[in-house]
């Protein structure tokens, strides 16, 4: 680095990575980041804006192609996992699951029929969901086509924010890495809320429920 200071961690590994392979290493980075989501793109990305930013590597237009085709091919796999997967295999595991039933994924499903591009698009700017959403996209056979331009287009959204910005901060990165943590932890309270708030409703229906 040129500050001098040694990355350690997620960081020092994404670094090495576009150090070794320039452009198509971040976008490796960002394809590992779909598949394995504790790997966080909100530290990759500004890593790739910042490498670009010394001229060195890769520019920054390059970063934005490489980490966007790395989006696409990570969850165009998880689609793929969603395909195999597929409905029957889904309700048979749905239908073992505690606390369940099967009118949950009945409207689960047709919520998703009703909003699943808009989910597509707008999930590639939701940490955690970022990468689940193309699961239920390969279940519900969400044509391929479709599929790949509304990721293309939100991860392109997505990553130009942080590739951005970690370009114009350049040594001070990781200033997006902190506020980029935030978001993700409100969205991480809204998510246990609302598990929480499904749990007990349920629990409430189930001892209604006439013996």
């Amino acid at each position: 680095m040129s500050n001098g200071e040694e990355l350690t961690g997620v960081a020092g590994w994404a670094v090495d990575l576009m150090e070794t392979l320039g452009g198509p290493g971040a976008g490796l980075a960002i394809a590992l980041e779909n598949l394995f989501p504790p790997l966080p793109s909100e530290v990759i990305l500004p890593l790739a804006g910042f490498t670009a930013s010394r001229g060195d590597q890769f520019s920054v237009a390059e970063a934005l192609f490489w980490t966007t085709a790395g989006s696409v091919v990570g969850a165009l796999a998880l689609y793929a996992l969603g395909v195999a997967l597929g409905r029957d295999r889904l309700r048979a595991i749905w239908a073992r699951l505690p606390l369940t039933n099967m009118n949950d994924l009945d409207r689960t499903e047709a919520w998703f029929e009703r909003h699943g591009r808009k989910a597509v698009f707008f999930g590639r700017m939701i940490p955690i969901f970022r990468s689940l959403i193309s699961i239920p996209a390969g279940v519900e056979r969400m044509p391929v086509l479709t599929f790949t331009v509304l990721t293309l287009a939100g991860s392109l959204v997505w990553n130009s924010i942080f590739v951005f910005a970690g370009y114009h901060l350049g040594e001070r990165w990781h200033l997006v890495e902190d506020y980029a943590g935030i978001f993700q932890k409100v969205v991480i309270v809204v998510v246990v809320l609302l598990l929480a708030w499904w749990l007990v409703n349920r629990l409430r229906s189930r001892r209604a429920e006439p013996v």
